[in-house]
């Protein structure tokens, strides 16, 4: 990875115009040969660039103009070409600052609570649905997809568990969707529903009580066995 920080004005031109004025940004070309140029702010998110493949060239290149027309001295424009022959021309006046690192092979982010470890554990502990519940399956097939866990209850009818990360509205109207189907097979009718998720929204939460499916909020800490609810001041 390259990281300059310099004075620079930054324009686009392709589809669309933009233009960004003088001042001091960092301007980051990747490996895999993306340009992004970065303020002091906004967050993560770059206020211009280019994403790969793209063909970086340092020196004005013939036929290539600045939204305002500038002109740049030889060395001092940067012109980013992609697949499509739109341009990132990056204008610099000063640079602060030049570097290069070789960062290697990224093992990739390794995300902890997702949907599927929520699934997986509830499985493991389905006795948090409710005393007498039993597993019947995880990924339980449907002809619109396969809902979450099928279990029973200890009166022997028949629960889908629809689970989420973030429980919305979105999520309530799948499992709608699936009660509806599961409920015409008069081997499993009738079916009910549990809307499960760390953090479940009000309106969800009205919407789900509106159409009969349970909400359950789930303590991910507690189903790892990293929480004692006994231990707890409050």
């Amino acid at each position: 990875m390259r990281l300059v920080i310099a004075r620079c004005s930054v324009d686009y031109v392709g589809r669309l115009t933009a233009h960004l004025p003088m001042a001091t940004r960092l301007l980051m070309v990747k490996a895999d040969g993306s340009v992004l140029v970065h303020s002091d702010g906004g967050s993560y998110k770059p206020l211009n660039w280019m994403s790969p493949p793209c063909k970086l060239v340092e020196g004005n290149a013939a036929g290539i103009e600045s939204a305002d027309g500038a002109s740049a001295s030889p060395g001092r424009l940067w012109t980013v070409t992609n697949k499509t022959g739109e341009h990132l021309l990056i204008s610099i006046d000063e640079v602060l600052h030049d570097s290069a690192h070789e960062l290697g092979v990224d093992p990739g982010l390794v995300k902890d609570g997702v949907e599927a470890h929520l699934q997986v554990l509830l499985a493991q502990h389905i006795e948090t649905l409710g005393d007498g519940f039993r597993l019947v399956r995880r990924e339980y097939p449907t002809a619109i997809g396969p809902v979450d866990i099928m279990a029973r209850d200890g009166a022997g009818a028949a629960v889908a568990v629809e689970i989420k990360r973030r429980g919305d509205i979105d999520g309530v109207e799948q499992l709608t969707r699936y009660l509806e189907l599961l409920n015409r097979d008069p081997l499993l009718a009738p079916v009910r529903g549990v809307f499960a998720a760390q953090e479940i929204k009000p309106q969800a939460r009205t919407l789900a009580a509106d159409r009969g499916i349970h909400c359950l909020v789930l303590d991910y800490d507690l189903l790892r066995g990293r929480d004692d609810p006994s231990q707890r001041l409050f």
